[in-house]
């Protein structure tokens, strides 16, 4: 995540403070200027890092505070507040029409900053909540804008207007809405062209296509890899625009990430979501308080909820509750399990959501390719060998191995590990109760 390296600083200043049994005011204040530095690394707006501290310092020094039987649990809980308040305090949503009604959302931004991409990923969600989005190409200045919002939305399913690269983006706008409202689409979602920087030409198009038609919302993608630049970006188009809210991008690369912490605080203006990832489901809901247990290395427990319910299969998961109740596991169940997981994020990313997780991860090299590697294994096995594994003996291991483009030694570890997981579950299995509906487990042992 961008906020990595602030997080691993933030963490050591907190353990030094935890680490006293009293503290003192100078205590206090040595280890804000250690915060002041770690923020202004990581491209948080001067001012905002200024205020930012001024306001910790003040509520930390209080009596309360430093005579307290835990002062520096209490210092990080101000600390954690208060970067929630500069998030922005409260989940700002879209505001959407009734169903039976057109919503207008305007995306805008400047070029590469995955808008176009960014317009699909948000289609999708409204989607999934039971919407019929529109997206129309308004970009009619750069090669292949129009394909590749054609593309993306056929990955989501969702519909695209277009009207090639010969009108004007206004009278395209003005032709979606006719478009939607004989179809039956109850959002429409305008791709706008982006430039390399702001300028006048731009803006005007966008305000032309806002005095033509009724724009609900006018929402900015800003790349959090560009710093303090995306400050600059958001404050300016909300100076010309009147933005309703920000969409931050790229917040999963290895960048300083000081924009989430500042745009809010800078142009008063919400983040709503922020891009995780370069897959069409990689797009968060901004939540101010999760965002800052996660740069506090205090985890984000609800988000990782959230995952699970969006990819978990429910009807799935009974089946193999059962198959496993049986001993009856197999590797076309192994297979759905690692897909499941792989749905959900990256390893490391749903690790790093665990309280405490992200810290000890720098550290450890969790091989991602490992599970592309399982899976190759998997897909060249037959039907008959996936729902038999017994049945692997070394001439098909030689076969799979060639298919997968593996060294056998690797089918063999697989084949090996998947039975020693099957004996493991003949034994959890063995130990549960007979008990009938009540279903309790019988200890080992006699214990």
């Amino acid at each position: 995540m961008a906020f990595d390296n602030l997080s691993d600083k933030l963490q050591n200043i907190f353990k030094n403070l935890r680490g006293k049994g009293r503290l003192s005011e100078a205590d206090v204040k040595t280890a804000l200027k250690e915060v002041k530095m770690a923020l202004l690394e990581a491209d948080v707006n001067f001012k905002v890092v200024k205020n930012f501290v001024a306001t910790v310092q003040e509520r930390a020094v209080g009596q309360d505070v430093l005579n307290s039987l835990t002062p520096g649990q209490m210092v990080i809980k101000i600390v954690n507040e208060e970067m929630v308040h500069l998030l922005g305090e409260e989940t700002v949503e879209l505001k959407l029409l009734p169903s039976n009604e057109i919503t207008v959302l305007m995306m805008c931004g400047l070029q590469g900053a995955g808008k176009t991409t960014t317009v699909a990923k948000l289609a999708g969600k409204l989607k999934s909540k039971g919407r019929k989005p529109l997206l129309v190409a308004c970009d009619i200045y750069r090669p292949a804008a129009i394909d590749q919002l054609q593309i993306n939305g056929d990955k989501q399913g969702v519909s695209v207007f277009s009207m090639g690269d010969k009108h004007k983006p206004v009278n395209i706008a003005k032709a979606a809405m006719e478009h939607a409202a004989k179809n039956g689409f109850n959002v429409v979602m305008l791709d706008t062209a982006g430039r390399l920087h702001i300028d006048e030409d731009m803006m005007q198009e966008l305000k032309d296509i806002k005095a033509n038609i009724t724009v609900h919302q006018t929402l900015l993608v800003v790349d959090a890899m560009t710093g303090q630049d995306a400050v600059n970006v958001s404050e300016m188009f909300h100076q010309k625009l009147t933005l309703d809210g920000v969409i931050l991008t790229k917040l999963d690369g290895d960048t300083r990430g000081g924009a989430a912490l500042s745009i809010r605080s800078v142009t008063g203006c919400p983040i709503m979501y922020v891009g995780m990832g370069e897959k069409l489901s990689d797009l968060e809901q901004f939540y101010p308080d999760r965002m800052a247990s996660r740069i506090l290395g205090m985890g984000d427990i609800l988000t990782l909820i959230d995952k699970a319910q969006a990819d978990f299969d429910e009807t799935k998961a009974k089946e193999l509750e059962k198959k496993l109740k049986k001993a009856e596991f197999d590797f076309n169940d192994f297979l759905d399990q690692m897909q499941q997981v792989k749905k959900m994020g990256g390893l490391t990313d749903l690790l790093g959501m665990l309280p405490g997780m992200g810290s000890q991860l720098k550290d450890v090299d969790i091989d991602e390719n490992a599970l592309s590697m399982t899976e190759a294994i998997i897909y060249s096995m037959t039907k008959q060998e996936r729902a038999n594994p017994s049945i692997i003996n070394p001439s098909r291991k030689k076969r799979i191995a060639a298919g997968a483009g593996v060294d056998i030694s690797e089918v063999n570890k697989l084949v090996k590990q998947f039975e020693q997981s099957k004996k493991m579950m003949k034994q959890f299995s063995g130990m549960m109760g007979k008990g009938g509906k009540r279903g309790k487990f019988k200890l080992p042992f006699g214990l």
